[in-house]
Parts: C-alpha cells; sequence; structure tokens
C-alpha cells in the first residue's frame, strides 16, 4: 500500500496547508483518480449527493466523539473513537469533492465549520444525542448497515471515480462499523433483563428516523433484512416504520443540531484562517 493511499498515514507530515478538522500534512489519499466531472453526470446532483454523505459521516463522527472518556469500558471508548475517525476521513473525502463540483470552491474546512444548520445536508439521525450506549449503538446499527448498503452501489456503479473510489473504501470500514453494532445490540438484547429493556428502548427511539434514510436511495429490502435479523438474533422486537415531518436533506434539523455545531465550529470561527 502506498502511502498516499491511507487518508491517515501524513498526520505528521510538514506541509503548509493546515486544516482545522484533520491537522496538517495530508496527502490526497486519491492520488491519480481523475478528478474532472464525466460526461453525462450533472455536477449538482454530484455535489449535492457528495454533500449529503458527507455531512451525514461529520455529525456522525462529531457524536461518537462525545463517548470518548464516557464509554462503559476503554476498549468501547477506542472502538468508537476509531469508528468516528473512518466516518471523519469519509467526511473529508465526500466534503472536498462536493467543494470541487459545485462551482464554488469552497474546501472541506469551509463546509465543515463555515455553514449554519439549516445549510447542513445530513439525516436527521446523525444528529440525535447520544443518550444511553444502547440507543447509540442501535443508531449505529442502522446507521452504517444503510450507508454500507449505499456504498456498495455507489462502488459498483457510479459514474464518478472520485466517488466510487471513495465508495470503495467505506465499504470496508463500515463493514466493521455494522459488525461491531450489531454484536453489542445481540449483546445487550440477549443480555440481562435490564439490558433487553434499554435495548429495545434504543431501536424504538431509533425507528422513528429509519425511514428518512430510504428516501435517497433504494436499499429498504437489504437494510430491512439485516435489521430484522440482528433484532431477530437479540430477542428484541424491530419496531414498526414511521415516516417523520421533514427532511434533513432538505435543511429540516432537529433542535439539536445548531449546539452541536456551535460546539464544533467555535474555534474555526473564532480565529478564522488560524493555522496549526
Amino acid at each position: 500500500m502506498r502511502e498516499d493511499d491511507h487518508v491517515y498515514l501524513s498526520l505528521a507530515e510538514e506541509q503548509d496547508d493546515a486544516r482545522w478538522a484533520f491537522g496538517t500534512g495530508f496527502e490526497d489519499p486519491l492520488h491519480g483518480v481523475d478528478t474532472s466531472v464525466p460526461d453525462g453526470v450533472d455536477p449538482a446532483e454530484l455535489a449535492a449527493l457528495c454533500l449529503g454523505l458527507g455531512d451525514d459521516a461529520l455529525i456522525a463522527a462529531q457524536r461518537l466523539a462525545e463517548w470518548v472518556t464516557r464509554a462503559p469500558e476503554l476498549e468501547e471508548e477506542v472502538a468508537l473513537a476509531n469508528i468516528g475517525l473512518d466516518l471523519l476521513g469519509q467526511a473529508r473525502l465526500l466534503l472536498t469533492r462536493a467543494g470541487q463540483v459545485d462551482g464554488t470552491g469552497r474546501s472541506e474546512d469551509d463546509l465543515a465549520y463555515l455553514r449554519e444548520s439549516d445549510d447542513f445536508r445530513n439525516v436527521r439521525l446523525v444528529e440525535l444525542p447520544n443518550g444511553d450506549f444502547a440507543f447509540s449503538v442501535a443508531r449505529l446499527l442502522v446507521f452504517s448497515a444503510h450507508r454500507l448498503a449505499v456504498f456498495e452501489r455507489l462502488a459498483a456503479g457510479h459514474a464518478d471515480p472520485v466517488l466510487r473510489a471513495v465508495a470503495a473504501k467505506g465499504v470496508k470500514e463500515l463493514t466493521y462499523h455494522r459488525q461491531y453494532a450489531a454484536e453489542w445490540v445481540v449483546r445487550l438484547g440477549d443480555g440481562t433483563d435490564e439490558s433487553h429493556r434499554r435495548m429495545q428502548e434504543g431501536l424504538d427511539a431509533v425507528a422513528p428516523y429509519i425511514e428518512e434514510l430510504y428516501r435517497a436511495a433504494d436499499v429498504r429490502d437489504e437494510v430491512g433484512a439485516v435489521l430484522a435479523q440482528v433484532a431477530d438474533a437479540a430477542t428484541l422486537k424491530l419496531p414498526a416504520a414511521e415516516s417523520l415531518e421533514g427532511d434533513g436533506r432538505a435543511g429540516d434539523h432537529t433542535p439539536c443540531l445548531a449546539p452541536l455545531l456551535f460546539e464544533m465550529q467555535e474555534v474555526a470561527r473564532a480565529l478564522p484562517g488560524g493555522q496549526w
């Protein structure tokens, strides 16, 4: 594997380019991939797709980072932090691509730190507060199962070579994310009466936000089968599908997003253009 194929290996390299979210010294992990928009691809549609998927990953990563120092065990703290880092890497690549093709020339940092909450296009599931550990693993299961199905399709057949490459890299990461979450859902659901109760409550709380995930990608049957299989192994009841009003992809968000962004963006906004 070449060093420029891995998004994390160049963290310590000396470069003039300073990035708020990702430190300094990143080489392009898509080195050699043609970044021009292919014929027949609408740049606006490609930018919107990358922005939505990038925002999903960015906000999910921020919520996972909140578990650092608060997870029930050190091993789980490390696991959740690493999953968050995977998603942060996906966010960087996707937001960069969105800025390349939307005609604005915005960087990933511009998109991450200089937008207001109603300009974000993430699904509302990822912005909800963490709740207890059972809720967080229920959300991670739903989110990663859906995202994995979407990325597998993008990696196999999207016309944009950059998005295909990002998705192919993400498939490997998301496979682990889904497995990690599924194992915890089963462990808690098929555990003690208390862990079973909490795990069922976690699934029930996530359920109203599942339908929103299906609006942008036809993966309902595949994801539904995964969730049903895990719920059965965990002796849990998979809640009936609900559909809440509003759409995160259209900028409709819960009141939870603005405080999360305030905390995430505070330093970058206080020191605009700052470098480390």
